[in-house]
């Protein structure tokens, strides 16, 4: 080691150091002190380099307020940051457990819907854990979703989310949810008992703009959704291994594999109709009936190329042609006297309160039935 060289300041050296040029060493400044007073502890340790500024008068400076623990000596600052960057490692912030959330799901559904809502609304709370965040936070959230314009059911959807998070970290053990009464996620009221359903004229229109239509893939996934009332989801991921040609059904595979939104494995019967559609679809090289541009991969949006079709067909701003056309589909059923409960199968509905909304159209199929039914018993009777 270089040579100790004393200064004018008392307790302070330096000792020389390669410079710029060899002909120019640097100087690497020290302190010697006694923390406390006299019969403290005996302290020696780098201040700065004269390269950086240092000088004997701010390291004399520095000694003076070390030794009255107006400042922390070197070993003490090493301590704190080793002990901060500790705690940063237990401290599970929303990021963390987001990060980890993901991590753990992988192959997860509306996963990038899911990132926007955290990137567009949640990333102020990224950095707080879930002791740091209260009640009032979240309505403040809620109450800002909404004034930006965003419906109920967006500011419903963005809440769920955070609190799927923060439940997330709970369940497995990352954080200790020290006091739970005091976040409480008030939910906004949602009417989503939209129904969207398609005239007969609008049914021709449709069928006639997804023939003419020159994206073949496109017009195909219009009308597989219009025949069966499958998910936008179920049939971008519909496999060919999926279709039983000889037991005449479609597999649709829970989620996290293929995407029955129920989660577990489901079966929709292969119409005549479903079966020659499908028997006329062009078969590429890869797995999926409906692959995405390079013949192979999983299909992944296609919305233009469907609301070209609507608007061609003439259909309303709002309809929303794949969800709208399961809506269609169920409707279509009920109202022709189709009971719910074989509708909730054909949907795939896990719970029949899913299908009621569909059940005032039922009473058009019974008095439909009833008159029949009158017509039978009245044979005979003069």
């Amino acid at each position: 080691m270089a040579k100790r060289i004393a200064t004018d300041k008392e307790g302070v050296f330096y000792r020389e150091i390669e410079g710029e040029k060899p002909s120019k060493p640097a100087r690497a400044y020290y302190i010697r002190y006694r923390r406390g007073g006299r019969g403290g502890q005996l302290i020696e340790e780098p201040v700065g380099k004269s390269t950086q500024g240092m000088s004997p008068a701010k390291a004399a400076n520095i000694r003076a307020l070390r030794i009255t623990g107006k400042e922390t000596c070197n070993v003490e600052k090493r301590v704190l940051q080793r002990s901060a960057k500790e705690a940063a490692q237990n401290r599970w912030t929303i990021q963390r457990l987001w990060d980890e959330y993901k991590r753990n799901k992988p192959g997860l559904k509306g996963i990038v819907t899911d990132e926007n809502r955290f990137k567009n609304y949640l990333s102020p709370f990224a950095s707080r854990t879930p002791d740091e965040i209260s009640t009032a936070d979240v309505d403040r959230l809620r109450l800002q979703v909404t004034s930006s314009g965003k419906s109920q059911q967006t500011a419903k959807n963005v809440l769920e989310l955070f609190r799927r998070i923060i439940s997330f970290g709970v369940k497995k053990g990352l954080c200790l949810w020290q006091n739970p009464s005091r976040l409480h996620f008030e939910m906004p009221k949602v009417n989503n008992q939209r129904t969207e359903m398609l005239t007969k004229e609008q049914r021709e229109r449709l069928l006639l703009a997804a023939a003419a239509d020159p994206n073949r893939k496109a017009a195909n996934i219009v009308l597989l959704a219009y025949l069966t009332g499958m998910r936008r989801m179920e049939i971008f991921r519909l496999k060919w291994e999926h279709i039983d040609w000889e037991q005449g059904f479609i597999r649709i595979v829970g989620e996290g594999q293929t995407g029955a939104k129920s989660g577990k494995d489901e079966i929709i019967p292969l119409s005549e109709a479903v079966s020659a559609f499908l028997g006329s679809v062009e078969r590429g090289d890869g797995p999926y009936v409906f692959p995405g541009r390079d013949g192979v991969s999983q299909l992944t949006d296609i919305n233009k190329q469907v609301n070209r079709i609507k608007t061609a067909a003439g259909l309303d701003k709002d309809f929303r042609p794949l969800h709208g056309l399961r809506h269609t589909f169920a409707s279509v059923a009920v109202s022709n006297g189709i009971p719910l409960s074989i509708v909730q199968k054909l949907l795939t509905h896990k719970s029949p309160q899913l299908t009621q909304r569909y059940a005032h159209l039922e009473d058009g199929a019974l008095k439909s039935a009833a008159n029949s039914i009158n017509k039978l018993l009245q044979i005979g009777i003069c």
